[in-house]
């Protein structure tokens, strides 16, 4: 069995953030970067499918600029067998993923010549936040989709998985090849050793460039993406809050309903 992880690498969430000078991406030069959490799960999950099977292989693909090397390493520590990380730097407008559309484009491409029976990826990327690159993946290789899976198991030619729906859960069964997408919670991600990273640095990956792979360039970058960001935007920082006064908790009570009903105009 072959799987494939679809693997981001996004700023640190408990890295600061700056806008660049442009205005429209984020200023990478001193960002801190890491493994999108979600894709964590997707790992995880791919190996510990591995570990109970004797025939599984698991590859990590993945879309970026050269600073991914870090994160695939990361990946080679927590055990996958290979990976292919399409080198798109994000100076180069032409062939640049500029979009969630625009990356599934190229990873669907590499996948056209990839073989696989199942593409687990994480249901979100944490700094787009937009939930669209493996909806678009399985669309254009036209295989089915699960997402927002809570567990699953591998049932001969079928994947059944417990995904989470609006007020509960569903079991969906889907014909393999398929693709999944990993909830939070679907599994507690491995931490490699930091003997394991270093030993991953000696493992060959399959470096790619985007017009290797035969898209057309208009098709990619600023050109072929579908959504523009214009500007970004800080947040207009919260106005202090009130502190409630009173002699007792039914006195702050009272007064509270006061505000709320004198001054807030919601009861």
């Amino acid at each position: 069995m072959d799987i494939i992880v679809l693997m981001k690498q996004v700023p640190d969430t408990e890295a600061p953030v700056e806008i660049a000078e442009q205005g429209n991406s984020l200023d990478a030069e001193d960002l801190k970067w890491a493994i999108n959490p979600y894709d964590e799960f997707a790992l995880e999950e791919a190996l510990l499918i591995k570990e109970n099977r004797d025939d599984v292989t698991v590859t990590v693909v993945t879309v970026g600029p050269d600073r991914v090397a870090e994160a695939i390493r990361v990946a080679y520590a927590m055990g996958v067998d290979n990976a292919i990380h399409i080198n798109d730097e994000y100076d180069d407008e032409t062939f640049a993923a500029a979009d969630a559309w625009t990356t599934a484009k190229i990873i669907a491409k590499v996948l056209e010549e990839t073989p696989y029976d199942l593409i687990i990826a994480g249901n979100r990327g944490v700094d787009d936040d937009n939930y669209q690159v493996p909806a678009f993946v399985s669309g254009m290789l036209d295989i089915p989709m699960i997402t927002l899976v809570n567990s699953q198991k591998i049932e001969g030619s079928e994947i059944v998985c417990e995904q989470a729906i609006d007020g509960g859960t569903a079991t969906v069964k889907a014909s393999l090849p398929a693709l999944i997408t990993a909830n939070k919670g679907l599994n507690e991600p491995r931490y490699p050793a930091f003997r394991a990273i270093m030993k991953a640095k000696k493992k060959a990956v399959d470096e790619r460039e985007p017009e290797e792979i035969g898209l057309d360039a208009k098709t990619l970058g600023t050109t072929g993406a579908k959504v523009k960001i214009r500007t970004l935007e800080f947040p207009p920082e919260r106005a202090e809050g009130m502190h409630i006064q009173g002699a007792s908790p039914v006195d702050k009570a009272k007064e509270l309903v006061r505000l709320l009903r004198e001054e807030a105009n919601v009861i």
